[in-house]
């Protein structure tokens, strides 16, 4: 099946912590169903010194499920739900639910 969400969207978080943040997806893990979104589920981690990196707590962005994310409409930034529909030339494209309006370029 086609991927409703990809790398590059610009997503609204609906479920958790961080409900109702904006960011844009930087990289998907569809193996475990997760994406990872710019700015939205910060975590620290300790990090050990390199000789080319001091070391210390560093804040970085940890994987989300994708059912607590859905992808905002091209029209006015609500978050909606993604169909497929066929263009005239054969080309399969994801559509916004809510405006209609074609979400790949």
């Amino acid at each position: 099946m086609a991927a409703k969400l990809k790398k590059g969207d610009k997503v609204v978080v609906l479920a958790g912590r961080d409900k109702g943040k904006r960011g844009e997806i930087i990289r998907m893990i569809p193996s475990e169903n997760r994406a990872v979104v710019q700015g939205v589920n910060m975590v620290s981690r300790h990090k050990k010194p390199t000789q080319t990196d001091p070391g210390g707590i560093a804040q970085m962005e940890a994987p989300i499920a994708v059912s607590n994310l859905a992808i905002e409409d091209p029209k006015d930034g609500a978050p909606t739900r993604v169909g497929f529909k066929f263009l005239d030339n054969g080309r399969k494209v994801r559509v916004a639910r809510k405006s209609g309006e074609v979400i790949d370029v």
